[in-house]
């Protein structure tokens, strides 16, 4: 983006400012700042370089401490996707175990088949337990 010059108007003072940023957004952030310092000086006693300064402070630190609260809420995020897949893990492996358990029989008749023992017993076994047969 290009770099131009933008003029502000904070608490009633001009400021031209270079930047790349849009000009809407260079006005919006002046909007901020000139209303932090109304909060802040709300009569105008401070002198407009000091009210400026106080309401950068005031400013970065809210800026601060959103950035602290979004740290949190990250990590509890974290730590809760963490206990879900644990959950899920567990679940899946629980449902793998009765899998196994319930194929158990065939793979014994599988077994059977493929050393030749009772082959007709266990493919009339298979194609019953396909079909939906007893």
């Amino acid at each position: 983006m290009d770099r131009r010059t933008v003029e502000l108007r904070i608490a009633g003072q001009k400021y031209r400012v270079v930047s790349s940023a849009s000009e809407e957004e260079l006005q919006r952030l002046a909007g901020v700042v000139t209303s932090k310092m109304g909060e802040l000086s709300p009569f105008a006693r401070a002198q407009p370089s000091q009210a400026i300064l106080l309401a950068a402070m005031a400013l970065a630190h809210e800026a601060e401490a959103e950035r602290d609260r979004r740290v949190a809420l990250e990590q509890k995020t974290r730590e809760l996707l963490r206990r879900v897949l644990g959950r899920i893990d567990q679940a899946l492996a629980l449902e793998e175990v009765a899998a196994h358990h319930e194929l158990a029989p065939e793979l014994s008749l599988e077994h059977a088949a493929a050393s030749g023992d009772d082959s007709d017993i266990a493919s009339d076994a298979f194609r019953a337990k396909g079909s939906g047969e007893p």
